[in-house]
Order: C-alpha cells, then structure tokens, then sequence
C-alpha cells in the first residue's frame, strides 16, 4: 500500500530560484533525514520548507495513520507566484522597476514499503 501526501505552501514571499537551492538538498530523501538537513541549513528559505515538511508528516500521521519513519519526499516543486510591482526612483528622474517574486511549494510525501529478506533472495551457489 503506497500512500501519497500533498502539502501545499503558496505565497511565499522569497523568489522560486532562492527557493529550489533549497528544495533540491532533500528531494529523494527520507522525511526524518530530510527534517535533520533543513535544521542545519544556513538559508533564509529553509524555515518554511521545514514548516511544509512537518505540517505534511502532521498529515500523514493524523489524516492517513502512517508511520513517520516510513515517508519520504518523493517530488517536491518551485513554481512562481504572482509578482508584486513596485517602482524605485533613480537619478534624472527616471524609475526603474522592482519585482518582488512570490513562489508556490507542493511537496508529495510516499511511504516505503519496508522489504524482508528471505533466503531465497541472493544468487544460488553451485
């Protein structure tokens, strides 16, 4: 049984290329190994993907009763938002624009399926 969980983080108020630098560090990764990387990373935009990542174990336990040691972050993807438009006055009365970006965050959460070994698993001997 391989269950899937979406969180979703819409409006945040950092551009998308600030954010993949950060979501590229735990895509693939157990949610536990994913948590641990987030704490220790030294970047602005960590915090809110660590806020995404336990709300969606939150999720998953409360919602789908699965076990927090069998997830991990199967997609996670940057999409833009809408731009805020601001204009900043220059020299000789000109203005030039400033485009404040937004980004949107969906992360998918899979369970693993934890495999037995069995004898009859590796290669026969002759």
């Amino acid at each position: 049984m391989n269950q899937e969980v979406i969180a979703k983080l819409r409006f945040l108020r950092m551009g998308p290329r600030k954010v993949r630098l950060i979501t590229d560090l735990v895509k693939g990764r157990k949610a536990l190994r994913a948590r641990d990387i987030l704490t220790l990373t030294n970047k602005r935009a960590a915090l809110p993907i660590l806020k995404l990542l336990n709300s969606a174990i939150a999720n998953a336990k409360n919602n789908f009763k699965l076990d927090e040691e069998t997830l991990f972050i199967k997609n996670i993807t940057v999409d833009g938002g809408p731009m805020l438009k601001r204009w900043m006055p220059k020299a000789h009365g000109r203005a030039t624009p400033i485009r404040q970006r937004t980004s949107h965050v969906t992360m998918i959460l899979k369970t693993v399926e934890k495999r037995e070994k069995s004898a009859t698993s590796g290669k026969a001997k002759k």
